[in-house]
């Protein structure tokens, strides 16, 4: 089926329920789109499931969209495995009583999906029964996804050029504002210590002590054993030696001469 006719099919089943089909974008990857009321959100739903001709049977997500004063879009994409085609099923919540009908009792897969659209948005599911806290610690306060919410990078970090639209460049702007929770700029974390501070830093935590200049030992001169060990004039003075005795960068090795065979001695032999 095209994605018009997935469109119409859903309204067909949902009459007398004033449903509104169209078709998303995305040209060969285009989706029939269905908005329904609140109360018909089930049904749609279960509609979409059990027709034959749709035959919608795999849940692939459900999300949420804040459209500020107008309330929230929940949205749900179902696809058919056996028809290979899809539909975009939506209806709009308002935002002061945002609450649908929850459907994992027809697609239980739809638990996690019901749970992190709580979590962001502020959405209630009636019968979902186990709206617990999914990826945010049970501690926190708001709803992250919501458009109003005060994202915590902008409290640290000041946004480059225009905030908002409407706002100028120049200056002006608006006061910054940080949301429950979040610590001053000053407050994050251990602050990095200058040099020469002694590890006071800024913050309330404290600073980084100060790294002390570490000292190499001096190393000790092996005694001379004769002439035949002097070095030249460009080797370092004082024989040091390298760890084990092994000569430093840039000197000349040292040690007893070289025995020369004698070729007299040589001869006798």
């Amino acid at each position: 089926m095209t994605p018009e006719e997935v469109g119409r099919r859903v309204v067909e089943l949902l009459a007398p329920v004033e449903a509104t089909a169209s078709v998303s974008g995305g040209q060969g990857y285009a989706r029939a789109t269905v908005d329904v009321p609140p109360a018909s959100w089930a049904d749609a739903v279960r509609a979409a499931r059990d027709d034959a001709e749709l035959g919608l049977d795999f849940l692939d997500w459900l999300s949420a969209v804040d459209e500020l004063a107008d309330g929230f879009d929940v949205v749900l994409h179902l696809w058919s495995v056996a028809h290979r085609h899809g539909l975009l099923l939506r209806t709009r919540v308002p935002r002061d009583a945002p609450v649908v009908a929850s459907v994992v009792d027809l697609f239980p897969g739809a638990a996690w999906h019901e749970r992190e659209t709580h979590e962001m948005f502020g959405i209630d599911f009636a019968g979902h029964g186990e709206l617990r806290p999914l990826l945010l610690p049970p501690e926190f306060e708001g709803h992250p996804l919501r458009k109003e919410f005060v994202l915590a990078s902008r409290v640290a970090k000041p946004w480059p050029g225009a905030k908002e639209p409407g706002e100028s460049e120049a200056g002006g702007g608006r006061r910054p504002v940080r949301p429950p929770g979040v610590p001053a700029p000053g407050e994050w974390g251990t602050t990095p210590t200058p040099a020469g501070a002694a590890g006071a830093g800024e913050g309330p935590r404290g600073g980084t002590p100060a790294r002390p200049a570490r000292e190499r030992p001096a190393r000790a001169a092996r005694p001379s054993t004769g002439a035949g060990q002097a070095r030249s004039d460009a080797a370092p003075a004082a024989n040091e030696a390298g760890p084990l005795g092994r000569p430093l960068p840039g000197e000349l090795p040292t040690g007893p001469p070289r025995q020369q065979p004698d070729p007299d001695a040589a001869g006798e032999s």
